[in-house]
């Protein structure tokens, strides 16, 4: 408990410092878009004399406070003018700014929505920001943007593969990464069994992704955090925009409740390719069903005065697979599946240096299997649903310090594997009851500049998790059943307590170059389990119990970040190190039974990861881009498993390579390109196979020790301008996935073919999705 002792000495040191400091006043206010009325989060706000400054919050506030004086005070963000005012300080002041559009562009286009400097300047280390333009600008499968597939171009995440559009952040799993949607988790972001994510673009603001160093607000998961925010709407005037292309089409409108207090944004998403196709597919032999989606994203922001805001906010989206045979045989299948989440913000500001946050959450992700055959019929459902609150405040006692304390509070309700069936006019249904579990947190986290190069964002987070009733709980000792216990609403089989430190520091050795250190301890109390590579709809979300521990995970990273030409260019080389305990998987032969408690067929063991990042930009000029390199192993250790030898795990990849190209050809047309590269998946191999009464009995190698081809693909695109007046843009986005047409593996099977004296023969053969795929899409915007 050192650590965290020392950091909350920090903290408070550096709190009572300022009740000693000369007398200060305070400048605040908000930073809102001139067209649109919108908060404008991560604007840039700093005082030219003093050479000092801060960024607005997620909500647009800022707040500078320093000794009387006259002083310049400069705004500035990207794609719009630089406002500056001179003012006199000499009592607490309110200015509230609205940044305009450029009128004129030049060559030297920025690609990010961030500070020049800001990966030089910023204490937190590890983190990606992404500009919603380079997601809509850079070649997609199928015309989609999408926000998972450019964050797999960042070095130090990859995927599992073609067709995942999961994030696995420095070895971690994609349950590991806590999935922010305006405050609310999103449990599976997975769209068409994970070739898409769920997030429309239309409908973001903003999206960062943390690696390493977590801040002690975000807590709840071991690996990374994905904060995304939503579009708030068009205070000023009514907008339509969208987008039709080769799978599906998005259409958003937004603007005015009320002129410049009250605005409303709705952004919907479906595919229609199974509607054209399905009825065609439905007359063969054996037919096919192609899956669909759709989502709708909505919000709705209100002033209610000066210092209040309200916002409302929801996600709602289902996805369906679905198959039936043909002939007499009846055989079917479907699975639906989906999110639901909703939460309400409500923010207050006191004063000048004092801004507070509150939110509820509702939070709702159903899986359900449908199956019959004949006058058979079988259903199986799973999911998790919240209830949250969370409140947050944020003082602002100087302009080199930023401090927020903030509480969390989740209600979880699991329900695991509960399934009916009918077989022959006689019901069957599980015993299994539905699990509960409250999730508790307190935190403190203060960032300060003690130096000019010395910045430190120190934390603790305190969290308390209790797996609780009302159900009963069925112990087995192996498939028999010898005890039985209930507990209450209020009852706990289990109470779990962890003390969470977090530190970030920069060390800045000139104007252009900083060292960056972060170090985190993290508590992850609910879990998901899977039989297989990837993410699937069907894989299940359990609650830590007297026999599922919390995982816990811990990162230290190190990082060199420096940028060349007046910010050009800009380079970083970070090393890493994570450790993780209390890893939950299946055994090697999982079944899931009737009544038989799924956590009795868990294993546990630990994990560890390290590896070097690599990444160079250029974020200026007409051709603009970035490479990225990973350099990684990924292992895990379970005395259950492969006799306790530690293996590399699925998600271990040596070698990821990404290069992405951007080229502003002129006013209307530019090019764009992706490469990337990565070593293939692991796999346990089949050393030798046996014929043991009449069948074919494999055996196994060590876990995970075959590796799988290599992965790699280029994408190809362009984009032209149609239409771009004050009324009215048009643009039509050219794209060709997979531009060689690489046949990279899915998976491998073994087809196995007898002769006629009893003889057989086994071939590997490997399955592949996506050959050289070509798309158009045309957006629009009015």
């Amino acid at each position: 408990m050192r650590f965290p002792s020392l950091i909350l000495l920090v903290v408070l040191s550096t709190l009572s410092i300022q009740s000693y400091a000369q007398k200060q006043f305070t400048i605040s206010g908000y930073v809102k878009d001139a067209n649109t009325g919108e908060d404008l989060f991560a604007a840039n706000v700093y005082i030219k004399e003093l050479l000092k400054g801060t960024t607005t919050n997620i909500y647009g506030f800022y707040s500078l406070s320093t000794e009387p004086g006259t002083y310049t005070i400069v705004y500035s963000f990207l794609g719009t003018q630089d406002y500056e005012q001179v003012i006199k300080l000499d009592r607490d002041i309110t200015l509230n700014v609205e940044l305009k559009e450029n009128e004129v562009i030049t060559d030297e286009v920025i690609v990010t929505g961030k500070k020049e400097d800001r990966n030089v300047d910023d204490a937190q280390t590890s983190v990606v920001e992404l500009d919603i333009k380079t997601v809509k600008e850079l070649p997609a499968l199928l015309g989609e943007a999408d926000i998972f597939r450019t964050l797999q171009l960042k070095p130090g995440v990859a995927s599992a593969g073609e067709g995942d559009a999961g994030l696995y952040v420095r070895g971690g799993g994609p349950a590991q990464n806590l999935v922010l949607l305006d405050n609310a988790t999103v449990y599976n972001p997975g769209h068409l069994l994970g070739f898409f994510s769920v997030f429309n673009a239309d409908a973001i603001r903003s999206s960062t992704l943390i690696k390493g160093g977590i801040p002690a607000e975000y807590g709840g998961r071991i690996s990374s955090v994905l904060d995304i925010t939503m579009r708030e709407g068009n205070m000023k005037e009514y907008e339509f925009e969208g987008g039709i292309g080769a799978i599906s089409s998005r259409i958003t409108a937004q603007g005015p409740i009320v002129k410049d207090k009250a605005a409303f944004i709705v952004s919907g998403r479906f595919t229609y390719l199974s509607f054209l196709l399905n009825p065609l597919l439905k007359n063969r032999e054996t037919p096919v069903n192609i899956p669909w989606f759709f989502d709708v994203n909505a919000k709705m922001n209100f002033r209610l005065g000066e210092k209040d805001r309200l916002f409302i906010s929801s996600y709602f989206g289902r996805d369906r697979f679905a198959f039936s045979s043909g002939g007499g045989s009846g055989l079917s299948f479907e699975l639906p599946y989906g999110n639901a989440t909703t939460s309400i913000r409500w923010n207050h500001q006191f004063n000048g240096k004092l801004f507070m946050n509150n939110t509820f959450v509702f939070n709702d992700y159903v899986s359900k299997i449908r199956a019959g055959f004949q006058d058979n019929s079988f259903e199986l459902n799973s999911g998790i649903r919240d209830f949250g609150l969370k409140g947050s405040i944020e003082f602002f006692p100087k302009i080199t310090n930023k401090f927020k304390a903030g509480y969390e509070y989740v209600f979880h309700q699991f329900t695991p594997y509960i399934f009916e069936a009918n077989i022959q006019d006689e019901e069957f249904s599980s015993e299994i009851d539905v699990k509960y579990g409250h999730e508790f947190a307190l935190f403190i986290q203060d960032e300060v500049d003690i130096t000019t190069w010395l910045k430190i964002n120190t934390g603790l987070r305190a969290s308390l998790y209790a797996s609780t009733g009302p159900n009963e709980r069925i112990y087995f000792d192996g498939a028999i059943p010898i005890d039985t216990i209930q507990k209450g609403a209020f009852d706990s089989y289990a109470t779990y307590f962890g003390a969470e430190p977090r530190i970030n520091a920069r060390f800045k050795i000139n104007d252009e170059t900083s060292m960056k250190l972060g170090a985190n301890l993290n508590y992850q109390y609910i879990h998901l389990v899977s039989q297989s590579t990837t993410t699937l709809p069907t894989d299940l979300w359990v609650t830590s119990t007297d026999v599922v521990k919390p995982e816990i995970g811990t990162q230290v990273s190190l990082g060199l970040f420096r940028n060349f030409k007046d910010n050009m260019y800009e380079t970083s080389i970070e090393g890493y190190y994570k450790k993780m305990w209390n890893q939950v998987e299946y055994g090697n032969e999982p079944v899931v039974t009737a009544n038989e408690e799924i956590e009795d067929q868990f294993v546990f063991g630990e994990g560890q990861a390290y590896g070097a990042e690599f990444y160079a930009a250029k974020a200026k000029g007409k051709i603009t881009g970035w490479i990225g390199y990973t350099l990684a192993w990924t292992t895990r250790n379970f005395p259950d498993i492969d006799n306790g030898r530690t293996f590399f795990n699925r998600y271990d990849r040596r070698h990821d390579v990404s290069v992405v190209f951007q080229y502003k050809i002129n006013d209307r047309w530019s090019l764009n390109a992706t490469f990337v590269y990565g070593s293939g998946q692991t796999t346990t191999p089949v050393v030798n196979r046996y014929i043991i009464s009449g069948e074919i009995v494999n055996e196994y190698g060590d876990r995970n020790s075959l590796r799988l081809p290599a992965y790699h693909r280029m994408d190809v695109g362009a984009s032209c301008i149609l239409k771009d007046n004050e009324k009215r843009y048009s643009d039509l986005n050219f794209s060709i996935y997979n531009l060689y047409s690489r046949m990279n593996p899915y998976f491998i099977y073994d087809d196995i073919n007898f002769d006629n004296s009893g003889n057989f023969n086994i071939q590997a053969r490997q399955v592949s999705l996506i050959p050289i795929l070509p798309t158009v899409t045309w957006n629009f915007k009015y």
